[in-house]
């Protein structure tokens, strides 16, 4: 039975030419993909919380330490994505290097990541949403605008938003991108007349002290704060980059077209939140940046209403690639599960017109819509952290394992520095969980164990290398 646990499967892309996904994304499509899922909800709203309860100005090295594990895991990522292929991401690449039972969790676990970022940045744009019809004098009752534990009855704004991005899904992968290319566009736009606008009105004052919680340090009660504290909690800001992976049998080239879209999104998206992360503590205290929208808020601060409101028209736009790109992500990964028999097989059926996997993307749309609907933000955001860092440490250690597994396996692109670059990959990424909450950790095990539940329940018995084993 052990050795049943630990079976690998490996495909390559040669073997997912006939997957049934249309491949119509260019190196370009997956740079903007990867952008529309990593700058929302980290650079407008992130930056401002983790200024003013972990890191002070000090949060420029925050998103830098964050950055930087995330870069030794994209250029693991990218080995992985130019060679084993798959739109199952991290979940595929432990199913060739560690076996089906640690690919399962990693499965479990992406699904849990991906599917609370999806109904958490609902939750956010509605609040947006809502900001902006106020400012042109409509306001929704609160029974249709709040969770029940927030006073309500559902936030519909966040049910409707997702419902519609499903409609968009369903159509297809080159819709999605190029209604994505669209929204980027904006969110960019947003960013550089923030930088424009605040690059007149930095004060120097505002940078001292520049640690005010020091490096890092946890209450007797589990709370968490510091620079390496910060790190953590704007790890959240980078979640994305890896959904550029989910799209490996949707790319044109993957081999050469992914490694580029990874990297290329990274390194961009990074520059952004260290420059827009200077810039808002230069300008405003950071003990007053803990607020919803930090960045209008500190534009509004300096008297540019005008660009406050064009910040905020990105942000609204900047969540909706957020959420679609990660919608999109969700999707694919249960469909490689499904075609794997770790899942039922209807997920992993697709519709002969659109080519897409219709009933995975009504089903999870569904399930969203309820969170985003029912569910307070907060509570939404807790895991995803944690189970991002999980799949990156697993990505980093893949690589090793499979340089000396499978040595003769097609490489385009071949991490750099060899073991050294996978090894500081694990232990940032590793590190980093070690400075999140005690509670998540709890909340983390038990979604866990409920995953090895259904695994022992129907995965095991129905996988596809359990048939073929037979």
């Amino acid at each position: 039975m052990l050795k049943r646990l630990f079976r690998t499967r490996t495909l390559s892309h040669e073997d997912l030419k006939d997957s049934g996904l249309k491949r119509c994304l260019t190196a370009f499509d997956l740079t903007l993909l990867g952008i529309g899922a990593i700058i929302g909800t980290g650079i407008f709203v992130l930056t401002g919380i983790a200024a003013a309860t972990q890191s002070g100005p000090a949060v420029i090295l925050s998103f830098l330490i964050a950055g930087t594990a995330c870069a030794f895991a994209a250029l693991s990522y990218s080995e992985l994505a130019g060679s084993l292929g798959g739109c199952g991401s991290a979940y595929g690449y432990t199913y060739a290097a560690f076996g089906e039972l640690i690919a399962w969790l990693i499965g479990w676990n992406l699904l849990l990541e991906y599917g609370m970022s999806v109904a958490a940045v609902a939750n956010g744009w509605s609040g947006y949403f809502l900001n902006a019809l106020q400012a042109f004098g409509v306001t929704l009752p609160p029974a249709i605008t709040a969770a029940p534990a927030k006073g309500g009855l559902v936030n519909l704004p966040a049910v409707l938003v997702i419902f519609s991005l499903m409609g968009m899904l369903i159509l297809g992968a080159k819709e999605s991108a190029r209604l994505n290319m669209v929204m980027v566009s904006l969110k960019l736009i947003a960013v550089l007349v923030f930088l424009i606008v605040a690059s007149g009105n930095i004060q120097i004052a505002n940078w001292s002290p520049f640690m005010p919680f020091g490096w890092f340090s946890r209450t007797p009660d589990g709370h968490t704060s510091g620079v390496f504290a910060g790190a953590a909690l704007v790890f959240f800001a980078y979640i994305g980059f890896d959904a550029v992976t989910t799209a490996a049998e949707e790319a044109r080239d993957p081999q050469r077209d992914l490694p580029r879209g990874i990297l290329a999104s990274l390194a961009i998206c990074t520059g952004c939140y260290i420059l827009v992360a200077a810039g808002l503590t230069g300008v405003v205290s950071y003990k007053a940046l803990n607020v919803s929208s930090p960045v209008a808020f500190a534009l509004i601060q300096l008297g540019h209403r005008w660009a406050a409101g064009m910040v905020a028209a990105g942000v609204i736009a900047g969540l909706l690639t957020v959420m679609l790109v990660l919608y999109y992500g969700l999707t694919r990964i249960i469909f490689a599960m499904a075609r794997d028999g770790l899942l039922p097989p209807r997920f992993g059926a697709l519709n002969t017109k659109t080519q897409t996997p219709v009933t995975t993307i009504v089903v999870t749309g569904g399930v969203c819509m309820l969170f985003a609907g029912f569910i307070p933000l907060g509570a939404l955001a807790e895991l995803v952290n944690i189970g991002t860092l999980f799949a990156f440490v697993m990505v980093c250690i893949g690589v090793i394992v499979l340089r000396y597994t499978q040595p003769d396996l097609k490489r385009s692109f071949r991490t750099p520095w060899h073991p050294l670059i996978p090894v500081a990959g694990t232990l940032a990424c590793g590190g980093l969980m070690c400075f999140l909450p005690t509670m998540t950790w709890v909340r983390f095990g038990v979604w866990l164990c409920l995953g090895l539940i259904f695994y022992f329940a129907y995965s095991y018995r129905h996988s596809r290398l359990a048939a073929d084993t037979q």
